[in-house]
């Protein structure tokens, strides 16, 4: 079992940064492809960014390619994810998750395992 916990939210203004953290145990990291998520109020939970287990290949949703960078640290078990020049469309619940040894389909939230709870991002104009 693993557990994910993010941390990192928070509010900014349009045209901001912020890095979100998502802290894993319990399980073997390296062998996870991780991925962020996000959902906004009385949408689905969307796709925004993954990392490979392998660490050599990154997926971006268009809405943030060239604004949010992701990474890890196999070391310290955490995913990353700098977001800058965020707008309020950016406004969400992000979630970290967890999925073990998968290298496609890695926009599908049904192809991951562990979910984290969630950290509050909100941009204002």
């Amino acid at each position: 079992q693993v557990q994910l916990v993010e941390s990192g939210g928070g509010l900014v203004q349009a045209g901001g940064s912020l890095r979100l953290s998502c802290a894993a145990s319990g399980g073997t990291f390296s062998s996870y492809t991780m991925g962020w998520f996000r959902q906004a109020p009385g949408k689905e939970r969307e796709f925004v960014s993954a990392i490979t287990w392998t660490g050599t290949n990154t997926y971006y949703a268009d809405s943030v390619k060239g604004r949010f960078t992701i990474s890890r640290d196999n070391a310290k078990n955490t995913v990353y994810l700098q977001m800058n020049s965020l707008k309020p469309e950016d406004t969400a619940v992000y979630y970290c998750a967890a999925a073990f040894l998968i290298t496609v389909a890695v926009t599908r939230p049904s192809e991951y395992d562990f979910w984290g709870q969630g950290t509050q991002v909100t941009v204002s104009s």
